[in-house]
């Protein structure tokens, strides 16, 4: 963050000095960074003090002063230097960022945290700092790396780590910028509409980028056109003297065109676009090739990162960094360096054993989820129709949270779709109706008896997965971060397990 005493911290955010003398927050200036977890907070650094599931903030106040917070910003007097934000007295919309704040205190605190982000950026846009918001139903944390990974032969960039995008991390990554920065790339998520409109409104991008629009969060929004219009919300934010790149792939978000005063630049790997790819194709590990067309221009493009739907995250990077100055030679030569970055993103790891794990458990809704299952047959079977040469492949799948009444649909349809795609072994991981759905209809779809198998939780599937996995096999894990198979993923990829053996002591055929 730019450097700021305590005193005009106070004065931004609205707050009243406690346990501090004027004189001294005249003269002490916070010189590091902004943090939320006290176990994160170095010299020089602001301490947020807000509720969670097992601690309010207010009561680790001391102890971020101890580590070296220069002040804290809190809802009521905590013995420390404080300013203290008045509670709102009950909790607001972002309640679904702080689930454990019954009496508005860290709503509070959060609406200072987002008006000192908001003057801290409009200072340093002043001065020169390009703002890249992206928004989508899926791929957004692929696509900030990867965008990310392309500016940074233009200059410095901060962008968040791993998805910090809602009303608490987007804040938080603009107070990561200083005067050095060139480049704030953020992730614009939203559950209700006005999300992302009051997001832009924090730190107002110069470059929006609009991915999809798909089934994420459809039991929060209700339906598919509601989604689109509050993703539109981006695009409507860019000021005229901006630009707007738009996946002209999807026709919704193509037609986001006649909602924004920026200029349009469209990519597309289906046809016409600013910004294409041609001849694409995929390696064995599912790592797309294409050829990047833009301004006249081509060059081959070798992706580092993992599944077909990568081509068009690569393409809206592409488009990001040609705006900002690259040449197209030079954002291929990126784009092949670049790899996956932030945790539970389609992270392929291949152990000494042979055995593959594919790692996309952080995030999972239907369309990602169909993106996922695609690579792990891609990977298993490749370009082999036939018997011969072919791997293994085994989905481990969890809920796809907040799809509202559709989630029994589809639950149903991703279970039917990994029979099609010819997976081995689904895993369904969970109860309740969803994950139920999933499993039956696996089974009804390919007639399947054991292929298929519903186990209580992760636990009871690494087990399984131990017991049965083989050397040469493919492991996809993935669903939505509430579900936690994270840690599978984790334990699973880091491990070389013997090829199994039956009873008798001899090893399966």
């Amino acid at each position: 963050m730019i450097e700021l005493t305590v005193a005009a911290i106070a004065d931004v955010v609205g707050g009243r000095l406690t346990d501090i003398s004027p004189q001294d927050a005249a003269r002490l200036r916070v010189t590091g960074t902004v943090e939320f977890d006290s176990r994160r907070v170095g010299p020089g650094g602001l301490f947020l003090a807000l509720p969670g599931a097992r601690a309010d903030g207010h009561d680790h106040a001391r102890a971020a002063v101890a580590a070296g917070a220069v002040a804290v910003v809190a809802a009521r007097p905590v013995g420390v230097p404080a300013i203290v934000v008045p509670p709102t007295g009950a909790p607001d919309a972002r309640a679904g960022v702080l689930e454990h704040d019954a009496d508005g205190s860290g709503s509070a605190v959060l609406a200072a945290l987002a008006r000192l982000a908001q003057v801290v950026a409009a200072e340093l846009v002043a001065g020169g700092l390009r703002i890249v918001g992206i928004t989508g139903s899926s791929g957004k944390t692929s696509t900030k790396d990867l965008v990310a990974a392309v500016l940074r032969p233009l200059g410095e960039v901060v962008a968040p780590p791993g998805s910090f995008n809602n009303e608490l991390g987007h804040p938080w990554t603009v107070l990561r910028a200083t005067r050095d920065t060139d480049f704030l790339v953020l992730e614009m998520s939203a559950r209700h509409p006005g999300n992302i409109a009051a997001l832009a409104e924090i730190a107002p991008p110069s470059i929006g980028v609009v991915l999809n629009v798909g089934t994420a969060h459809l039991g929060e929004f209700g339906s598919r056109e509601a989604i689109a219009r509050t993703k539109a919300e981006l695009p409507q934010a860019v000021p005229a003297s901006g630009v707007v790149v738009l996946n002209a792939d999807d026709p919704v978000v193509a037609a986001m065109a006649d909602v924004t005063a920026a200029r349009v630049v469209r990519v597309s790997r289906a046809g016409a676009g600013d910004v294409r790819a041609g001849d694409v194709s995929l390696d064995e590990l599912a790592r797309p090739r294409f050829t990047l067309h833009a301004q006249g221009a081509q060059a081959r493009v070798q992706l580092g990162v993992y599944g077909d739907h990568q081509v068009t995250n690569a393409l809206c990077a592409a488009a990001v960094a040609l705006e900002c100055g690259a040449r197209v030679e030079q954002v291929a030569a990126a784009l092949a360096e670049a790899g996956p970055v932030s945790l539970h993103r389609m992270h392929v790891t291949t152990r000494a054993d042979g055995v593959t794990v594919i790692d996309d458990a952080y995030n999972a809704n239907p369309d990602s989820m169909r993106a996922g299952l695609q690579a792990l047959a891609w990977i298993a079977h490749g370009r082999d129709a036939g018997a011969a040469g072919r791997r293994r492949s085994w989905a481990v799948l969890g809920e796809m949270a907040e799809l509202g009444e559709d989630a029994v649909t589809e639950h149903d349809a991703i279970g039917r779709l990994a029979v099609r795609l010819d997976v081995s072994r689904l895993v369904v991981v969970g109860s309740g109706r969803s994950m139920s759905a999933m499993h039956h209809g696996a089974v009804l779809e390919g007639g399947w008896g054991t292929e298929s198998v519903n186990v209580a939780d992760g636990d009871a599937a690494l087990a399984l997965l131990r017991a049965e996995v083989r050397p040469g096999d493919v492991v996809l894990v993935k669903a939505s971060n509430a579900a936690g198979l994270g840690a599978l993923a984790q334990a699973l990829a880091t491990e070389t397990s013997p090829a199994p053996e039956t009873p008798a002591g001899k090893a399966r055929p």
